[in-house]
């Protein structure tokens, strides 16, 4: 374990610290903390019912409860860990400070002590999907890999196996960046548009955190930024050291970009390197292939350009995200559970395809209007399958279109996904698209997203 590790770890003997929120990310650090002697306060402003059995995790690890809308009243602890939803500048924060309390973050701490190689990647889309790509090509080049942050898993309670020749990929969200003072070695910008606007007092906030990710890099750190995005390419005034471009539109000088044949290519300041064909990647839509020039120009002298062929034409995508799940009799079968509403199934599977896809929705109804929706499903559907509480919102929508006619799509109503999903394979052809998007929640019939999302796969993957 390195020095600073171990005296970070050991300092904490004697100590009070506060975690917001108990939820899993935090039970590991509770264990990490006991185990070094500090006494733990789990704080949250929901009552013990509503924790499950994560309030009886946290006190079977340790920890000391502090429940109900009073958690941060009057906490007396040496160090407090946010969770990133929590607003840095909240009054109860900025009184801990003033009264001498460290107020940190997981992701905060990961950083100082973490003794490997950072990727890191933030943007307002596309940043699952990239830091994962940059993950697939690492570990099938043979790094040992730490992928966690914002994706879903803590870092933090790893670092006493972290190892120097290591390689940590981490996805960072604006609210884990807002407080950072350090930065990775290979900063990813994806694109920045408004977002979390109800959370950041204003855009100038939300921009500035993002900023976080290559202001404090130094001279020997690489930027990757978005050429085709305004605010991600401003970056580069603030970049210390190497700044790489991608850009899906536009031939660039230092970085990766497809060619207006299709071509995608790294330009290593004049050295251009043909990787492969755009077409050559699996996962479906032009957003992916912005992605896949970000996690090139990252991974860039640490992955063969074989190997990252290798991964694009393997690799399927993340899990419930347009997730290429089986290709049975010529049909592609694919899970994008992540569509829980019409937007985002709008702009997510209805923006991928080059045919008319046969298209599986419907769920919990979250009062949201279809219109847009139902404006752009005859164009982009062939067959409509719908099940759920919003099947009758859909079906409506789709009919009230300009452009819907009887059989444009077809529609068919079912009980449920196993329903669907033989729907869907009997009124299939080869070389037809069948995507799971619910445009709704999952709630009327499933635990979340996940669960719709797995359940789906199982009945697809047990087909024959």
């Amino acid at each position: 374990m390195e020095n600073n590790i171990k005296r970070f770890l050991e300092g904490l003997n004697g100590k009070t610290i506060a975690l917001c929120g108990i939820g899993g990310s935090n039970l590991p650090l509770i264990q990490l903390f006991g185990k070094y002697g500090a006494k733990v306060l789990a704080c949250d402003k929901r009552e013990r019912e509503a924790l499950g059995e994560n309030g009886a995790l946290a006190e079977e690890y340790g920890a000391e409860l502090r429940l109900g809308e009073n958690y941060l009243k009057d906490l007396d602890a040496d160090i407090i860990f946010r969770t990133p939803g929590m607003r840095y500048y909240m009054d109860e924060l900025t009184e801990a400070r003033k009264n001498g309390t460290a107020v940190t973050s997981e992701m905060e701490v990961f950083f100082d002590l973490c003794p490997c190689k950072t990727i890191a990647v933030t943007g307002s889309d596309g940043k699952t999907t990239t830091t994962t790509i940059i993950s697939e090509m690492l570990k099938a080049q043979g790094y040992t890999v730490h992928l966690g942050g914002n994706i879903g898993r803590p870092l933090l309670p790893d670092i006493e196996n972290i190892n120097p020749e290591d390689i940590a990929v981490v996805e960072l969200s604006s609210f884990q960046l807002i407080s950072m003072r350090k930065s990775p070695d290979i900063a990813v910008v994806t694109n920045l548009a408004p977002n979390h606007l109800d959370i950041h007092k204003d855009m100038q906030e939300y921009i500035d955190s993002k900023k976080n990710i290559v202001l404090h890099q130094n001279a020997f750190g690489r930027a990757v930024l978005n050429l085709d995005n305004e605010i991600s390419n401003s970056f580069e005034e603030y970049t210390r050291g190497q700044t790489c471009k991608f850009s899906r539109r536009s031939p660039v000088e230092n970085g990766a970009y497809m060619s207006a044949d299709g071509k995608i290519i790294m330009n290593d300041y004049g050295k251009e390197n043909v990787i492969m064909q755009a077409s050559d990647i699996k996962i479906p839509g032009l957003h992916n292939i912005e992605n896949y020039l970000a996690a090139i120009s990252a991974v860039w002298g640490l992955v063969t350009p074989e190997t990252i062929k290798q991964v694009a034409v393997n690799f399927g995508g993340v899990e419930h995200r347009a997730e290429l799940v089986r290709v049975l009799d010529g049909v592609s079968y694919y899970n994008d559970a992540i569509g829980t509403s019409p937007t985002r199934t709008v702009k997510g599977t209805l923006s991928l395809y080059d045919r008319k896809i046969i298209l599986i929705a419907g769920g919990y109804d979250k009062h949201l209007s279809y219109d847009e929706m139902g404006a752009v499903v005859p164009e982009k559907v062939k067959v409509l399958i719908l099940f759920g509480a919003t099947a009758d919102k859909i079906e409506n929508a789709t009919k009230a279109a300009a452009s819907y006619s009887d059989g444009n799509p077809v529609i068919i109503r079912v009980s449920n996904m196993e329903e669907a999903v033989k729907a869907a394979r009997e009124n299939a052809v080869e070389g037809d698209i069948v995507s799971m998007s619910p445009a709704s929640a999952s709630f009327d019939m499933y635990k979340n997203f996940a669960e719709k999302g797995l359940h789906f796969k199982k009945i697809v993957n047990e087909m024959e």
